[in-house]
């Protein structure tokens, strides 16, 4: 049985961490992306077209298809609080795939989780 990794705690100790304050966007619908994001504290929210579909917290992931398959961004992301992200970028998340067998699991449950509730919302 799968176990469920908490993303907060294992990127507790990394660096890199970016912070930004309530109401900063952290990137933009079509922008190029090459990292995804695990929140460490604090909410961001999540909009296509203009319309919030998620609000993300502590130990979430997101910006993980622009990673994958080297997209433009699918959606908007906003700082809802003060937050602080961890950003992976291909090198970093190919390492987590590899040392952490779970995390690429617990991103595909992700995906799987977000495609079916957009399925909801169409």
């Amino acid at each position: 049985m799968a176990m469920k990794i908490d993303l907060a705690q294992l990127f507790e100790k990394i660096g890199g961490v970016e912070t930004y304050d309530a109401g900063a966007i952290v990137f933009r619908q079509g922008d190029p992306g090459s990292n995804m994001y695990v929140v460490k504290s604090g909410t961001v929210s999540v909009a296509v077209d203009g319309k919030q579909v998620a609000t993300l917290r502590d130990g979430d992931i997101f910006g993980e298809m622009a990673l994958i398959d080297k997209s433009p961004r699918s959606a908007t992301v906003t700082a809802s609080s003060d937050c602080a992200l961890v950003p992976l970028d291909e090198k970093r998340f190919l390492y987590m795939v590899h040392e952490t067998p779970y995390f690429s699991l617990d991103v595909m449950k992700v995906i799987a989780n977000r495609l079916r509730t957009m399925n909801r919302l169409l």
